[in-house]
């Protein structure tokens, strides 16, 4: 096999192995280290009022923070007895960073030349339209320059003040929600953590 090859198959090996590794937040209690960070957190502000949010990482999107941020509200409501809840207090923020990403199969190396004596610094990269290239500080384009990516990593994270209720929720409040139909409705689209081996 070519080198050319070798080098575009080691390439798919580790971005796969590292696509495998990267999830989107399941809906779990908040961590913030490990594979796979974010999650839900509650802080109870009154005996029937509480602060819920979730967090997600770069690969959850904003819909899926908001639906697992109602379900929380929905599942806490039901596990303090009560059963309807009203959001007082709901927004939704993103964090957002631009980055520059370079090429995975740039390699650093030396050369040999002018104007240091035997050797220089020089760079090789692959294209899939045009092989291996090499470069150095004093012939052609910037390797980077048609190498790299510019690319947007948001975050979102979702939060709201929600107030508990026993008994049934008043017809045309759109800031109420019954607790158990909420979980009925939204318990298929609810992903949960992989379980350790």
């Amino acid at each position: 096999m070519s080198l050319k090859k070798t080098a575009l198959v080691a390439a798919l090996v580790v971005a796969a192995g590292l696509s495998a590794c990267a999830t989107a937040t399941p809906y779990q209690p908040k961590t913030t280290s490990g594979a796979v960070t974010g999650g839900f957190s509650e802080l109870r502000l009154e005996t029937d009022r509480y602060r819920v949010s979730f967090a997600g990482n770069s690969l959850t999107s904003r819909e899926t923070v908001e639906r697992y941020l109602l379900y929380r509200a929905a599942e806490l409501t039901v596990q303090q007895g009560y059963d309807w809840f009203e959001t007082a207090d709901r927004r939704t923020d993103r964090t957002a960073r631009t980055v520059l990403d370079p090429d995975p199969l740039a390699r650093p190396g030396f050369g040999y030349g002018y104007p240091y004596g035997y050797w220089r610094p020089s760079w090789r990269y692959f294209g899939p339209s045009y092989g291996w290239r090499s470069w150095d500080p004093f012939w052609g384009d910037p390797f980077f320059y048609d190498r790299t990516q510019v690319r947007t990593i948001e975050k979102f994270e979702a939060g709201a003040e929600v107030v508990l209720h026993k008994g049934a929720k008043p017809e045309g409040d759109p800031r109420a929600f019954d607790a158990r139909e909420i979980m009925k409705n939204l318990a298929s689209s609810i992903i949960l953590p992989t379980p350790k081996k």
